[in-house]
């Protein structure tokens, strides 16, 4: 049974894996022009450094051989390192460590890594935005009760598909499809409440596009203040109200977010039922994101404005 395993690896790791080797070259070399920088402007402000010993392998291969995981192919992180990255990739990364030995490392890079997806994987606002939540499952239904790694951490919520166990990604992206801000919360928290938040809208402008989930009168107003037009639909029963032709285009362009949802769940592994501990599950999720800012082809939306001196009578 373990031979037809390995050899069931050994062929997806030949045929299936997206992993080239200039791919490799691209992350690592972005990855460790950071790290240097990071290193350098933060040498000072450790403690401990002096009694601590130096790890074998550096945190631009820790946080490279995680970024790859997520555009690999692989489902199990585990596998992917043993019959992958240690056997096929080891003129990329010579010193590598034992599995359980890269778990523990792989929790100290959190710092680093949170701030290269802030600096250097997020995109730019371009006036149009789209917001969108999706549930982060942590295990079934049925085995809530039986959960222990995630207890007094996660929440019971509700989403479109139902009741799940687990937290939520709150993203914003723009019209092509490059990640702007991210939040982490618990799965029971209003989707409304992120946008309250002045940080998670820092460099947002222009007209944010959601679903039926963001209407509240004293959030538009909140937003519109600041220079943000929340433009949502409306429910059943509820009084319509005037909307420009472009914002009704516009919005029903919502669902880019929801294919970029879809991307960071099944091409990344940003959802699964393996985690060991919460850590580990954080950093998951920040290596599925980085990731994502290194797809050749991300979902995107085109337009065209057209200016015209014509006079409408109304």
């Amino acid at each position: 049974m373990f031979i037809f395993k390995y050899l069931k690896f050994k062929y997806l790791t030949i045929h299936q894996t997206m992993i080239t080797y200039d791919k490799v070259t691209d992350i690592f070399c972005i990855v460790d022009e950071f790290c240097k920088n990071f290193e350098k402007n933060t040498k000072n402000f450790i403690i401990g450094k002096a009694s601590r010993r130096p790890a074998t392998m550096s945190n631009s291969e820790i946080i490279s051989i995680l970024l790859l995981f997520q555009i690999s192919g692989f489902k199990c992180f585990k596998h992917y390192y043993i019959f992958y990255v240690q056997r096929h990739m080891n003129k990329d990364f010579p010193k590598t460590v034992s599995y359980n030995r890269f778990v523990e490392l792989s929790q100290t890079v959190i710092m680093p890594l949170t701030m290269f997806l802030k600096t250097c994987c997020s995109g730019s606002c371009t006036g149009i935005s789209f917001v969108d939540s999706t549930p982060i499952r942590v295990c079934k239904n049925k085995r809530i009760k039986a959960n222990k790694v995630f207890k007094g951490t996660a929440e019971i919520g509700k989403s479109t598909m139902g009741w799940f166990y687990g937290f939520k990604l709150h993203l914003i992206i723009n019209d092509r499809g490059e990640i702007l801000n991210f939040l982490i919360s618990q799965g029971n928290m209003d989707d409304r409440e992120p946008l309250k938040k002045e940080s998670f809208l820092k460099k947002i402008f222009g007209k944010l596009f959601g679903d039926k989930g963001y209407i509240s009168k004293q959030l538009f107003e909140i937003l519109f203040i600041d220079g943000i037009h929340l433009v949502t639909g409306i429910r059943n029963k509820m009084k319509n109200s005037l909307m420009s032709m472009n914002d009704k285009i516009m919005l029903r362009k919502r669902s880019v977010i929801e294919t970029v949802n879809d991307e960071l769940k099944n091409i990344c592994q940003i959802e699964h039922s393996r985690h060991r501990s919460f850590i580990n599950f954080i950093v998951n999720i920040l290596a599925g994101l980085a990731a994502y800012s290194f797809f050749p082809k991300k979902p995107s939306i085109k337009y065209q404005t057209v200016k015209t001196n014509q006079l409408y009578a109304f």
